[in-house]
C-alpha cells in the first residue's frame, strides 16, 4: 500500500479530485496526517472517504515503539514501520528549543569503524514520507500538530547516509519545508553524510541551502580509510572539492565533524596534521567524543587529550567547538539503540 505521507499537497489534491471529492478535502487530509492521526482518530472527513482511504493508503508510516529518555532530557525513539523494520531518533531539548535527529535508511551500507548502524547491514532507503513520519510522530508525541509544531530544528544524522537515498531524502525537505507542510526554514535543517561528491554537488544544485557536515574523523587518508570504508572510493581532496562547491552555491558555511578515537586520529600531531588539511579553506570543525560501541572495539579518549586537541587547533587558527555529549546513558550513538532492541528480539 501507498504511504499519504509521501505526497505533497499537489500530489494529495489530485489523488482526492481524482475521487469524485470537492478540493477543499485534500488540505483537511493533508493536515490531519501532518498531526499525526490516521482514519480511526476524530477528525471533520467523511465516513466514506476515510474508509476509501484506509483501504488504499498507510495513514502513519512510522509509529513510536520504545522510548528511551536520559538523565539529561534527550529522548531516544525506537520507530516501527508499517513493514515490520526498525530505526531509530533521538529528540534533543535545548534552551533554545528541540531538535530531532532523524534516520534516512534502515541499516547502512558505510559500515564505519566506530557506528553501530551498520552491524545489522543495509535493508532499504526509507521513503520521503516515513523521514517525515519520524518528525509527525515525535511531534504528536510531545503535545504538538500540524500548526502547533514543536520541534524547531532537524539533523539528518540517525542510521544512514542521506545521500545514499538522495531522491527520498531531497522530497522529505521539499516537504517539511513547504508552506503547506512545516514550513521548517532551511537554515533549521542540517544533513551529515560521509561523503559523496557528486551528490553533494547536486545538493547544491538543488538550492535548498541546508547546512551540511561531513563526517571527516580523520587528517589523512590513510587514517581515513581505517575507520571509514568509503574513503577507499573518495580521496579528501575531491571531497573538498566538492564542498567548496556547495559553500559557493549557498552561502553556508561547511562543518566538519570529527569523532576523537584512542591511539587512532586524537594525538596533537593529528591535531596538526588537521589544521594543516583545512588551511584555506573556511570550514568550522565540530569535535565529537566517541560514543562506544562493543561490538567495534574502538576506545573513547579521556578529557584531557580532547582539551589538548582543541586547544592546539584553536591555537593553529581553526575555528572549532566541542560538541556536547548528550543521551550516553540511552545508546544515543547512532544505531546503538536498535541494534541493542534487534537482540533483544531475537533472544525472544
Amino acid at each position: 500500500m501507498k504511504v499519504l505521507l509521501d505526497m505533497n499537497l499537489a500530489e494529495l489534491t489530485s489523488l482526492i479530485e481524482s475521487m469524485g471529492q470537492p478540493k477543499f478535502r485534500a488540505k483537511q487530509v493533508y493536515d490531519m496526517i501532518l498531526s499525526g492521526k490516521d482514519a480511526h482518530d476524530k477528525c471533520n472527513l467523511p465516513k466514506s472517504l476515510l474508509n476509501v482511504l484506509e483501504a488504499n493508503f498507510i495513514f502513519q508510516p512510522v509509529v513510536i515503539e520504545h522510548t528511551h529518555t536520559a538523565k539529561d532530557k534527550t529522548t531516544k525513539y525506537i520507530f516501527r514501520l508499517h513493514d515490520g523494520n526498525l530505526i531509530e531518533g533521538v529528540l534533543m531539548k535545548y534552551k533554545y528549543g528541540n531538535t530531532l535527529c532523524v534516520s534516512t535508511q534502515v541499516g547502512c551500507k558505510m559500515n564505519c569503524a566506530f557506528c553501530a548502524s551498520g552491524l545489522n547491514g543495509w535493508v532499504r532507503n526509507l521513503s520521503s514520507g516515513e523521514i517525515l513520519g519520524q518528525y509527525v510522530a515525535v511531534n504528536k508525541a510531545i503535545g504538538g500538530s500540524k500548526s502547533n509544531r514543536l520541534i524547531d530544528k532537524i539533523v539528518l544524522m540517525g542510521t544512514g547516509e542521506p545521500l545514499d537515498n538522495f531522491d527520498n531524502v531531497v522530497e522529505f525537505l521539499r516537504n517539511i519545508t513547504s508552506d503547506e507542510g512545516f514550513n521548517l526554514g532551511v537554515r533549521n535543517i542540517s544533513l551529515s553524510t560521509c561523503g559523496i561528491p557528486d551528490k553533494i554537488r547536486a545538493l547544491a544544485d538543488i538550492g535548498l541551502n541546508i547546512t551540511l557536515s561531513l563526517s571527516l574523523h580523520a587528517p589523512d587518508d590513510e587514517t581515513r580509510k581505517k575507520i571509514m570504508p568509503i574513503a577507499k572510493k573518495y580521496k579528501i581532496v575531491d571531497l573538498f572539492d566538492a564542498l567548496d562547491y556547495y559553500e559557493r552555491v549557498t552561502s553556508r558555511r561547511i562543518i566538519l565533524e570529527y569523532i576523537l578515537i584512542k591511539d587512532i586520529n586524537s594525538s596533537v600531531k593529528d591535531a596538526e596534521k588537521l589544521a594543516k588539511l583545512i588551511k584555506g579553506h573556511s570550514y568550522h570543525v565540530n569535535l565529537i567524543r566517541l560514543n562506544e560501541v562493543p561490538e567495534r572495539g574502538l576506545k573513547t579518549i579521556d578529557s584531557a587529550t580532547e582539551h589538548a586537541f582543541y586547544e592546539k587547533l584553536s591555537n593553529l587558527g581553526v575555528s572549532v567547538t566541542i560538541r556536547r555529549t548528550t543521551g550516553d546513558d540511552v545508546s544515543g550513538a547512532c544505531g546503538q539503540l536498535r541494534n541493542y532492541y534487534m537482540k533483544n528480539e531475537e533472544d525472544k
